[in-house]
């Protein structure tokens, strides 16, 4: 710690989910000690990432991909399927943190990263500031859902939420309920609350997507590769599962028979007690959930200007192109689980080999910006 209070650094990550913890993990592998070396920086109350805050409904069971954490396996049993998400993860995170030393100092708000002094970052947090030489942004999309506009919709009398605070389906009972999005949220609402509901309504922008047959690796790099490419152009990162599709599970399957699945295109406007078309329909609801997805939590990294005038950071690996020192894990391409995995491992190579070159020395081809 200098004489104003700033402490010294040489990593602050900032996120304590998938991709911060796999971030810091490789840190730790690398030599690197936390608190002396790096410090994990987390908002959230406690371990768990952004699953501590799904819904209690959504169980372990209907989790889709998740991977395990790198160095310690996740291990479940049968009645693990039937517990909350949040429970099940919530705990293997916990240990994770426990069995690596990794120190995670929450609840920690970071409001700012800004220029520092002699090429270092100023990390301003509501546990105070630190001069950091390279910083990972960890911080994923759970706290910016995304909430479309449309004319009408302050009319409305009804109740309107957001995937980020749906409760679950008990809530819904004897409601109209107006569903809006089509991923994997959306699709899992409707199945929960149609059996509950008076009547639900599933309106998407564009037609779902249903992908029959097995996931395969081969898919999902394609996937991945056309997320990547947005990035790469500097425009803001679309999810992997707007490429990928909706897998048809069983319960997928049951739905789309009995109508549940059945789509129309997102209403024109929205009225006091419902929603509308300009071709004349109309649908009365009590609730318009909207299940629209989220956008990366990256407005602290503002006071930097990495933004491209495409609206996203254009990023090269996990690298800011326009600062070597910013790595971004969990962002775009790496927003998967898996994918989080590896580019924790790829930012701490980089990072490392940004550390040992001496003040001033000129970056290698493979960092330049």
């Amino acid at each position: 710690m200098n004489d104003f209070g700033v402490r010294e650094i040489d990593v602050v990550v900032i996120g304590a989910g998938q991709a911060g913890l796999s971030s810091a993990y490789h840190l730790r592998r690398t030599g690197r000690e936390p608190e002396r070396d790096f410090v994990v920086l987390d908002h959230a109350p406690r371990p768990g990432g952004a699953w501590q805050f799904r819904w209690p409904s959504l169980t372990y069971g209907k989790v889709h991909g998740m991977h395990a954490l790198p160095g310690m396996e996740l291990v479940t049993g049968p009645e693990d399927g039937r517990r909350p998400s949040s429970e099940v993860i919530g705990a293997y995170f916990t240990e994770y943190e426990r069995r690596f030393g990794l120190r995670v100092r929450r609840p920690v708000d970071v409001r700012a990263v800004r220029e520092g002094a002699a090429g270092r970052l100023l990390v301003e947090s509501s546990a105070g500031t630190w001069s950091a030489r390279a910083l990972i942004n960890a911080t994923g999309t759970w706290d910016r859902p995304f909430w479309p506009r449309y004319p009408g919709q302050e009319s409305f009398r009804g109740r309107q939420m957001h995937t980020a605070n749906y409760p679950g389906p008990e809530e819904f009972a004897g409601l109209r309920v107006v569903v809006v999005g089509g991923g994997a949220s959306g699709t899992q609402h409707l199945m929960e609350i149609a059996p509950l509901a008076a009547a639900t309504t599933w309106v998407t922008r564009r037609p779902p997507v249903f992908r029959e047959g097995p996931f395969t690796e081969e898919w999902g790099r394609a996937a991945v590769a056309l997320v990547e490419e947005r990035v790469r152009r500097g425009l803001p990162p679309r999810s992997v599962v707007s490429v990928t599709g909706l897998p048809v599970t069983e319960e997928i399957a049951r739905a789309r028979a009995e109508g549940v699945l059945d789509r129309l295109p997102v209403f024109d406007r929205i009225t006091p007690s419902g929603v509308a078309w300009d071709d004349g329909r109309t649908v009365d609801a009590d609730v318009i959930l909207w299940a629209t997805g989220f956008r990366p939590a990256i407005d602290q990294l503002a006071p930097l200007g990495l933004r491209e005038p495409g609206g996203g950071i254009r990023i090269e690996g996990t690298r800011a192109v326009r600062d070597e020192r910013i790595h971004l894990v969990g962002y775009g391409p790496s927003a998967s689980t898996i994918g989080a995995n590896r580019a924790g491992r790829a930012a701490v190579r980089e990072i490392g080999r940004l550390l040992t070159r001496a003040p001033g020395e000129e970056p290698t081809e493979a960092v330049r910006v």
